[in-house]
């Protein structure tokens, strides 16, 4: 038993879940430690600080991502691969630089779980080809990527205290504005970076020399 390499399955889909918990334990050297759907019940799960999770970003109660930089922040040994439906930069990106060892689309041809698991074991980082060819055109830009964003001063404004972490009724009230104004500019700087969430229009923004973190 104490050779087993332990594993936890984070991911609300309970037919993917189980799925991926029996594909796991079939295989002699891995032990599945427990499953989770949700963020909380990842956390306490984690405690146990298992060798692998997969883990999905798109959970009930918030974002798998939030789940990673917890654990990574407390030096946890485990290994996360993210395995999502989520391919766009705005969650790829986030998830590798928050510590993620592999990141997975459960549209593409899944691999054999055991065989990704052993990768990550030996030092390797499983990624779906769709997702490397994006990170290759990514890196193959040129550094003009700060002049194709257009954003208005009061946007910019927002922006940075956004990043300061001020909440939409609290950026409204340091700005004398109406908080629906705050909501409508927030949504505007969504659009232009091309994310959905807070963090993710930080991450961006700050990737893209917007703003300084």
């Amino acid at each position: 038993m104490n050779n087993h390499h332990q594993v936890v399955v984070i991911e609300d889909d309970p037919h993917t879940r189980t799925y991926l918990a029996e594909a796991i334990d079939a295989t002699p050297e891995l032990q599945v430690i427990g499953t989770a759907g949700c963020c909380a019940d990842a956390l306490v799960l984690l405690r146990k600080e298992p060798d692998i999770a997969l883990i999905d970003l798109g959970l009930p109660d918030g974002s798998g991502l939030d789940v990673i930089r917890e654990r990574v922040n407390k030096k946890s040994k485990t290994e996360f691969v993210v395995i999502t439906v989520f391919g766009d930069e705005s969650h790829v990106i986030p998830a590798l630089e928050a510590g993620a060892s592999g990141y997975l689309l459960k549209d593409s041809a899944m691999p054999d779980i055991a065989a990704l698991i052993a990768q990550v074991l030996n030092g390797g980082s499983p990624i779906s080809p769709i997702i490397a060819r994006k990170l290759l055109k990514r890196f193959h830009l040129t550094s003009n990527s700060k002049e194709t964003i257009r954003l208005t001063n009061r946007e910019f404004e927002i922006l940075n205290l956004m990043a300061k972490g001020y909440t939409p009724q609290e950026t409204a009230g340091y700005l004398y504005v109406s908080y629906h104004t705050v909501v409508a500019h927030i949504r505007h700087i969504y659009e232009k970076l091309e994310v959905s969430s807070r963090t993710e229009a930080v991450f961006e923004a700050s990737r893209r020399g917007l703003i300084k973190l």
